[in-house]
């Protein structure tokens, strides 16, 4: 970690991320960018003289008996109980979530802890919030990593992304209370100039309480390493090609649209797919669960198209192994319907790979069309099928947006994000704070 920056101006923090812990395996149900987000920026206040405290649900019978664990110096995460100790729904964990406003208050009062600023993530964590902040007298800043209305219009528009346990008014409760938490916190977090304008256009939240600041990477972790060695530490043939998607096995992931494809390269550029693999790491393809539906729906349909030699499910993998599949890659594919940012896009780049990505949402916004990747239509299987080409087939226009995507990424380093939210919260914070006693404000809200 590079020297710190300038005198923090909070010395305390606690930031939300109720309905899924930084520290849970990604690739599975509900973990992903945003898991990792709230881990790095714990590590990197923590490492700038902030202390954290990360509050999140109990999600298992063992974190039931881990209260607090530490994150990295300075940053710890905690676990409240808030309904069943198991993985739940979204909507499912709203109707706990006063039990959980409860658990922090208890927790902070027993600690004697006086935070400056409450810092949260996603809808959930933004109810959390607004009713810590009635009992706390705190600022909040408030990031939403993906919003309602967005998932809304993406589902309207193809019908094959609309989740039937999802009843009209469970959407309409999120929507409302993003609503609500745009209209009442101090700031919202934008990770791009796109989400900015999703919520001036469908929430007519306030543009003077919004400020962009995207995510970031960890530049010496997913950085360009030795390809051989890469290619060796994940079992690769000497001969063999692969093409690479990170993230959770669900319709709106696009895993499909990879699929239909290469079932057009395969009549016109049989040569193209040979030793070709594709490895689609996220999920758990050895788990019989309903959760596991779309994994299933997608191994049939590679047996449908005649891709079971190509398509291989890997299931998830740890982040220290992530490194090595970036590297041995020849490009990434993220043919979302929706990203809010596309931390994987900017982990790839890191690695000096550049990024085929879907022209959504901070896909848009990160991967710079014939610069650091291409970007392609939603849904379109012909346009894919033509990067790839391009990709397999011109090795030294490959490795020339291969060293631009790992230039573009370096702008992207935590510190410099922890920078640009110091500003952030410097801006909401009142000009002479002075420390809250929290012992007398537990249970209120």
């Amino acid at each position: 970690m590079p020297a710190q920056l300038k005198q923090p101006p909070v010395k305390r923090i606690a930031m939300l991320s109720v309905h899924t812990s930084p520290l849970a395996r990604l690739g599975r149900k509900k973990t992903g960018g945003m898991n990792v987000y709230v881990r790095e920026i714990a590590r990197a206040l923590g490492a700038n003289g902030v202390q954290v405290d990360v509050f999140t649900r109990v999600a298992s019978p063992a974190e039931r008996h881990q209260q607090v664990t530490e994150i990295a110096p300075d940053a710890r995460l905690i676990y409240v109980a808030a309904g069943p100790a198991a993985p739940l729904d979204p909507s499912e964990i709203y109707r706990h979530l006063p039990q959980f406003r409860d658990g922090v208050l208890a927790f902070a009062a027993e600690q004697q802890l006086a935070y400056e600023l409450i810092y949260s993530h996603y809808w959930l964590s933004g109810w959390v919030a607004l009713a810590l902040k009635a009992s706390w007298q705190l600022p909040v800043v408030q990031m939403f990593h993906t919003l309602g209305r967005m998932k809304d219009r993406i589902a309207e528009g193809n019908s094959s992304l609309d989740t039937p346990t999802i009843r009209l008014d469970e959407r309409n409760i999120r929507v409302a209370v993003e609503t609500e938490i745009m209209n009442k916190v101090d700031r919202l977090i934008a990770a791009t100039p796109a989400e900015q304008i999703q919520m001036l256009w469908l929430y007519r939240a306030d543009r003077r309480n919004i400020e962009i600041v995207p995510p970031g990477v960890t530049l010496n972790h997913f950085r360009p390493m030795d390809r051989a060695e890469s290619r060796a530490a994940i079992g690769l043939q000497p001969e063999e090609r692969m093409l690479l998607f990170v993230g959770r096995i669900e319709p709106l992931k696009g895993v499909e649209t990879i699929c239909r494809a290469l079932n057009h390269l395969l009549p016109e550029c049989p040569d193209i797919l040979e030793n070709l693999t594709v490895h689609i790491v996220g999920g758990d393809p050895d788990r019989e669960s309903p959760d596991n539906a779309e994994l299933q729906r997608l191994r049939a349909l590679c047996h449908q198209l005649g891709l079971e030699d190509i398509v291989r499910f890997v299931g998830s993998r740890e982040q220290s192994v992530l490194p090595y599949y970036y590297n041995a890659a020849e490009a990434l594919i993220m043919p979302s319907d929706y990203e809010s940012f596309g931390m994987v896009a900017l982990e790839a780049m890191a690695c000096g790979t550049l990024v085929i990505a879907s022209q959504v949402g901070g896909l848009a916004f990160l991967v710079d069309d014939d610069v650091t990747g291409f970007h392609v239509p939603v849904r379109d299987p012909e346009s894919l099928a033509e990067r790839i080409r391009v990709v397999l087939r011109e090795p030294e226009r490959r490795q020339h947006m291969a060293q631009a995507a790992r230039h573009a990424a370096e702008s992207y380093s935590w510190d410099l994000v922890v920078e640009r939210l110091f500003a952030v919260f410097s801006g909401v914070l009142p000009e002479k704070q002075q420390p809250l006693d929290l012992t007398s404000r537990c249970g209120e809200g």
